[in-house]
């Protein structure tokens, strides 16, 4: 399926990082393809995100105020855009229960940022459910390629997610009929070919 933002001059993008460096870097990365505003912290943040916003790249580890509470803000807005964490922390468990799309470990190349907004922006003509079993089956991918095998069965968090992101994908399953082009159903799932 086609975004309603196929024109890449109407994406506007949020950077947010407390390392100048790191957040110009980005922006300027994709300044040319994106509308892109840069927030050097967690309250420029709150002030740069608004409606016009469609994708946020967030970085977890900031001084005063972390991604993980600028999250929760964001989602109390009941703002439309699509959260990716970008961080040098390592995903932990506690990841499960946190409100984004979408989570890139640093370091982060060109490749990474423009695949994220592709990917977010492909969403936005899913039902909400549908975005629910992306955004969970972001998370496990994410677990997955940082635990063992033997921390992920050992673990009711992962167990869960696990049963959800199943049960998403069986609620997919029965609807794939609706989807009017074959290829756009192996779009849909190609981010995570495990789990389909």
């Amino acid at each position: 399926m086609i975004s309603s933002k196929s024109n890449s001059e109407e994406v506007t993008i949020l950077v947010v990082d407390d390392e100048r460096d790191i957040a110009d870097l980005y922006s300027t990365w994709m300044e040319g393809e994106y509308d892109v505003r840069t927030a050097y912290g967690a309250e420029e943040a709150l002030e740069e995100a608004d409606e016009g916003v469609d994708v946020v790249f967030l970085d977890r580890q900031m001084p005063e105020m972390n991604g993980d509470e600028v999250l929760e803000v964001l989602r109390g807005r009941s703002l439309e855009c699509r959260v990716v964490m970008v961080t040098a922390v390592d995903p932990d468990f506690d990841i499960v229960d946190m409100p984004f799309d979408d989570y890139l470990t640093k370091p982060v190349m060109l490749d990474d940022l423009r695949g994220a907004v592709d990917r977010m922006l492909s969403r936005e003509n899913y039902d909400e459910r549908m975005q629910e079993f992306f955004s969970l089956a972001s998370k496990k991918a994410t677990l997955e390629a940082e635990k063992d095998h033997v921390e992920l069965q050992n673990n009711e968090e992962y167990e869960e997610l696990e049963t959800e992101v199943e049960e998403l994908r069986e609620e997919a399953d029965e609807s794939v009929s609706d989807l009017s082009d074959a290829e756009d159903f192996e779009t849909l799932f190609q981010e995570f070919p495990g789990d389909v």
